[in-house]
């Protein structure tokens, strides 16, 4: 019915090119027109003007020989100043950017190492956007964005890549767990020898409280009870003591301890043995 009216509909985010008698006439703009098509105007084609996707996948090798899969996502459109251009000169728009992205990837990636391609795709991808823009301008395309996608090695790269990867944080792991312990073992010993220090001050301060207190006891008696001797105050306080042991083994359900003799005249033996030891001791330093 258009058509017999001489009229054409042209939809959003679209153009028409009219031709007259086979030849380029004007772009029609989105809405309706008249064309007389008894006059030879005709209705070429349309084109669109919204933004179009081409995901192009390219395989190379990089600077270490290891083949990649690089994976280039290309947006662009068809500029409406310049439809005519977009609409006559490229015959296969997606295959000539696929072309231009080939050539790009292939003179970029070979440059570089493998962990360089994962670190400067950003760099690829500007590349690859500034030769289309300059290439595609001239046949009326615009190239919005283009973005490097994906970067695929071989399997078996990928596989030693990330052994690798694991053997390097397990070394990590390694020496961070080897640094703790070492400092664990530090702070123990630390502890340990705080420890015995305070221990052997508790020990030192204790056996001086006891001499202190033998003393005083001595002396005490020996005025209390005339004519005793320091000997004789000695023995009494070792034979108490040792009843005072022998009563607190007998109360304990469970112990260890053995005395060998154990009858109450080894206290004597005992108390014996240790003036003799100190008599001699002192004997040997006197000149």
């Amino acid at each position: 019915m258009g058509n017999l009216l001489c009229c054409v509909q042209v939809d959003q985010s679209k153009v028409a090119i009219r031709e007259r008698f086979g030849k380029f006439d004007d772009v029609l703009q989105p809405g309706c027109h008249c064309l007389p098509w008894f006059l030879g105007s005709q209705i070429a084609g349309h084109l669109t003007l919204r933004v179009q996707q081409l995901d192009v996948k390219c395989e190379t090798k990089t600077k270490d020989n290891v083949f990649v899969n690089v994976v280039a996502s290309i947006q662009y459109r068809a500029l409406a100043e310049k439809a005519n251009d977009a609409f006559y000169k490229l015959s296969n728009t997606r295959g000539q950017i696929q072309a231009y992205v080939f050539d790009v990837i292939r003179a970029s990636v070979p440059k570089l190492l493998l962990d360089d391609v994962f670190e400067q795709k950003n760099d690829i991808a500007k590349a690859v956007e500034e030769e289309l823009e300059k290439a595609m301008s001239a046949y009326g395309y615009e190239i919005v964005q283009t973005l490097i996608v994906d970067i695929e090695p071989d399997e078996h790269v990928k596989r030693a890549m990330n052994e690798i990867n694991a053997a390097a944080r397990l070394r990590l792991a390694a020496t961070e767990k080897a640094e703790a312990e070492k400092i664990l073992q530090i702070k123990r010993a630390e502890g340990e020898a705080e420890s015995k220090y305070l221990s052997g001050l508790g020990i030192a301060r204790q056996r001086q409280a006891i001499v202190d207190g033998l003393r005083d006891s001595v002396i005490g008696f020996s005025v209390n009870v005339p004519g005793t001797t320091a000997k004789d105050v000695m023995d009494m306080v070792l034979v108490t003591q040792y009843f005072d042991t022998m009563k607190e083994i007998g109360a304990a359900s469970k112990s260890s301890a053995v005395f060998i003799p154990h009858g109450p005249g080894a206290v004597r033996d005992v108390a014996t043995q240790i003036r003799d030891g100190l008599l001699q001791g002192s004997s040997a330093h006197m000149p």
